[in-house]
């Protein structure tokens, strides 16, 4: 008799999410989903409105990564309507940009993901979140995730009017400029980014490479797929966060495409299943050959980890020297096409590739501060709407974030299409759920602390489920009625 087991709801990611996992009758798992019951619709309720309200828009979607949708949508803007933003203005902006990548990488390692190896993935549910590593690793180090978000966000607050939400962007352009007092402030908020980034690297070099079982776990089988990465490079195939191509390597390092933000409908293509709200996007060329890994699949990551795969280099001497180390680590440094590294697939590593990104952006936030012309007060200019497309792209934490509008002749919005990072690593996740679900599932026996391996599978991707939910596709409704009692089952109704 099939059996079938719910991790519902899954724990430690933005939204809302569950596991379905199926039994064969020898207690061997099936088949296993990732299934994403919510439904927004943000694509199809701004349509009618006014592009430059999109930015502020659009960053409701989610209170976690407000910072990247603000980013995409300005950039879309400014785009359709054929506008080329000032210099002080942009540097702003990439301040800003990177401040949030600071504060998100910070928050998913040390509450989200990280709780999972400092307190240990077979810990008690109660000890595995941010209150447990506190206990594991000290009040101070506590008070220091506390003080990098604080400041952070108070740099964003500042500059964007908003700590969460913020509400700075004009088309081609900033809201106000950045002043030398300012300046001054922030360039010591940066110079503490960047200790706290090479502290967090120790830790993680303490704690997990340090301790051979955790070692042992991340270049284990159990979290490895070899599928293309996807990431945004600039002129010289470095990665970069706020703007670039998009490039895309293959699972032995080849690079497959490099093409503009705006020709992503030409490389990307979007499939929809019934039992998900959350698309599944592939790469066009290869195409959709089903839930499976290999060079032959049309599926693709978009992480830290995809980014640092498909960039020759990192722009900053610190990231650098740990961008070095990491692939001098999985023996691939030097290894791949024309000398380029060789793409790392043990997926929990993209827990380490988070940390050189968190000090990556740490570093750029000194270069742009020291940057002559950033307090120049020139960042506003007047912008006439037109009829036009325009597709805004950055990297998001979790992937790479995509926005296309179309508009008429007033500005007003007739088409909008967003692909967000987590939609991009929605097949891969899928697999990673499946392998896990299967190397740790044997014979019906199932313990909390094996359902919380099958969910370090998704957790690693840092998915943001609001992000990634739409209007397009159909999913089943279930309602379910328990018993307050004992939580004894009494009747489930579903809609397929």
């Amino acid at each position: 008799m099939s059996r079938r087991i719910t991790i519902d709801p899954i724990t430690r990611l933005e939204g809302h999410g569950k596991i379905e996992i199926f039994l064969d009758d020898r207690g061997e798992v099936s088949a296993a989903y990732f299934q994403i019951p919510e439904l927004r619709g943000f694509e199809s309720f701004c349509v009618g409105r006014h592009a430059e309200e999109m930015p502020n828009i659009t960053n409701r979607i989610c209170g976690v990564c407000p910072e990247a949708h603000h980013m995409a949508a300005i950039k879309a803007v400014d785009d359709a309507y054929g506008v080329t933003c000032l210099p002080a203005a942009q540097r702003i902006r990439e301040l800003i940009y990177n401040a949030f990548f600071v504060t998100d990488h910070t928050t998913h390692f040390y509450c989200l993901g990280g709780p999972d190896f400092i307190v240990g993935p077979d810990a008690p549910a109660s000890e595995r979140n941010i209150l447990g590593v506190i206990r594991k690793v000290g009040l101070d180090v506590g008070q220091q995730v506390i003080n990098t978000r604080k400041r952070n966000h108070e740099l964003i607050k500042q500059l964007g009017g908003r700590g969460i939400h913020l509400c700075g962007a004009s088309p081609g352009g900033w809201s106000t400029a950045l002043t030398k007092e300012q300046q001054a402030e922030f360039h010591k908020y940066a110079e503490e980014n960047v200790a706290f980034a090479q502290f967090s690297l120790k830790v993680f070099e303490d704690i997990v490479l340090g301790n051979p079982a955790y070692r042992d776990l991340v270049l284990s089988d159990l979290y490895c797929h070899a599928t293309h990465s996807m990431g945004t490079v600039d002129t010289t195939m470095a990665s970069n966060f706020y703007d670039g191509n998009i490039r895309v390597v293959d699972t032995l390092g080849n690079e497959v495409a490099l093409y503009e933000p705006r020709n992503y409908q030409d490389n990307i293509a979007e499939r929809v299943e019934s039992w998900s709200y959350l698309k599944f996007p592939y790469l066009k060329k290869i195409g959709w050959k089903g839930f499976v890994d290999g060079q032959e699949s049309g599926i693709y990551q978009a992480t830290p980890l995809a980014r640092l795969n498909v960039s020759d280099r990192l722009t900053t001497p610190l990231a650098q020297a740990e961008f070095e180390r990491f692939y001098e680590t999985f023996g691939a440094r030097g290894k791949g096409p024309l000398g380029r590294n060789l793409p790392v697939h043990h997926r929990l590593a993209t827990h380490w590739a988070r940390l050189i990104e968190l000090l990556h952006a740490a570093e750029l936030m000194v270069e742009l501060l020291d940057h002559p012309d950033i307090c120049d007060p020139n960042v506003r200019q007047t912008v006439e709407p037109r009829a036009g497309m325009g597709i805004g792209s950055v990297e998001a934490p979790r992937g790479t974030l995509t926005h296309h509008y179309e508009t008429d002749e007033r500005g007003i919005l007739t088409k909008v299409n967003m692909i967000v990072g987590t939609t991009n690593n929605n097949a891969p996740i899928s697999l990673s759920i499946m392998k896990a679900a299967k190397g740790l599932i044997h014979n019906g026996k199932v313990t909390d602390g094996i359902l919380n391996r099958v969910e370090m599978a998704f957790r690693l991707y840092d998915p943001c489920c609001s992000c990634a939910t739409h209007a397009l596709g159909k999913a089943p409704l279930e309602l379910t009625l328990r018993r307050a009692s004992d939580g004894a089952l009494l009747d489930r109704v579903s809609r397929s």
